[in-house]
């Protein structure tokens, strides 16, 4: 692995040179959501280098190559009773866990839970000029100084591409179960928020098709507790693996799909289609709403324009900050030009 390790640092290197730009590629999963359309002179495979090259279930720390498909990863962890906390879409085996830091996509629990970015202990590296660079460790209490590794959670491979990642685990829940109540979606919205402040095993929250979705997961007493006060209709847990996936009939389809990230009281769009997850906190719209609330953030998810600008224009200082972290880490601009914004 070391040498197919410095022919990634090696082609990286010489494309900084000759200043061609590079499309970074693992499983190829995530090409047309998130972000606009990459084009580029060449491509760099970082889909080969793969497996798992640490992993303590004692200590719940996990270490593999940006390669690794996110399935195996979990197949490997349920054998230890041990789970990515995220639980990353593996997009029909195709996702690779270098992509998924990269996206910072995460699942219905990430409320709760936490995100890829909260999970991630330190990354390998390499930079736009062809280094290979270590931030972080292994392990937890680790990270002195400016945590570079964490801003790789969205970053769409524009400021390095991924090589190795380093990340904690958790052990899976001894009992789940969903609780499903017939509501509107304001009510939904009102019951959400409120049972989130409560001390109890809630991992996932979500109103779609006129239902509310609540799933509970921990320590069976916990779980069956508060299922019995909470009532509600007992259902199966499908509806979170097709939200995890994008398989719900809700995202078929290629009209666009728009993300809004909001506060959780921000009141439900009249009339467009939409998907309420995350307690209130992340809206899934077949339609652009036609006003942004304050504080939220709206971008084109899949589908649309995929040329044009897909999230929401940074003021002055922002793009200041964006085009700074762009140049000490890819100086050349040959990281995946343009996937994260026109102009970078």
């Amino acid at each position: 692995m070391a040498e197919a390790l410095q022919k990634l640092a090696q082609q990286v290197a010489e494309s900084y040179r000759s200043g061609q730009t590079l499309r970074l590629r693992g499983g190829d999963s995530k090409a047309r959501i998130i972000g606009r359309e990459c084009r580029a002179d060449a491509e760099l495979d970082l889909g080969s280098y793969r497996g798992v090259s640490d992993y303590q279930p004692g200590e719940l720390v996990l270490s593999a190559r940006a390669g690794t498909p996110v399935s195996e990863l979990q197949a490997l962890l349920a054998e230890q009773g041990q789970t990515l906390p995220f639980d990353p879409p593996p997009f029909a085996g195709r996702a690779t866990l270098g992509g998924t830091l990269a996206c910072n996509i995460n699942g219905p629990a990430r409320p709760w839970l936490g995100s890829v970015r909260d999970a991630v202990l330190g990354v390998q590296l390499i930079n736009g000029k062809g280094e290979l660079l270590e931030f972080g460790g292994k392990v937890m209490k680790n990270v002195a100084g400016y945590d570079v590794s964490r801003l790789q959670a969205g970053a769409l491979g524009t400021l390095g591409a991924i090589t190795e990642v380093h990340l904690k685990v958790l052990p899976l829940p001894e009992c789940t179960l969903t609780l499903a109540i017939e509501t509107s979606a304001d009510e939904a919205l009102r019951q959400m928020a409120e049972k989130a402040r409560q001390p109890k095993p809630l991992t996932g929250a979500c109103w779609l098709d006129g239902r509310l979705y609540l799933r509970l997961a921990g320590a069976r007493r916990a779980v069956e507790h508060t299922a019995s006060s909470w009532g509600g209709e007992r259902v199966d847990d499908n509806l979170w693996q097709q939200l995890r996936d994008f398989s719900h009939p809700f995202f078929a389809g290629e009209q666009a799909l728009w993300r809004l990230a909001t506060n959780v009281h921000t009141a439900a769009e009249n009339g467009p289609a939409q998907c309420i997850d995350w307690a209130g906190s992340q809206r899934w719209l077949r339609a652009r709403p036609a006003r942004v609330p304050p504080g939220s953030h709206l971008c084109l998810y899949a589908g649309g324009d995929r040329q044009a600008d897909v999230r929401a224009e940074l003021d002055p200082v922002q793009r200041q900050l964006q085009r700074r972290l762009k140049q000490a880490m890819d100086p050349g601009g040959i990281l995946n030009p343009g996937r994260l914004y026109s102009w970078m």
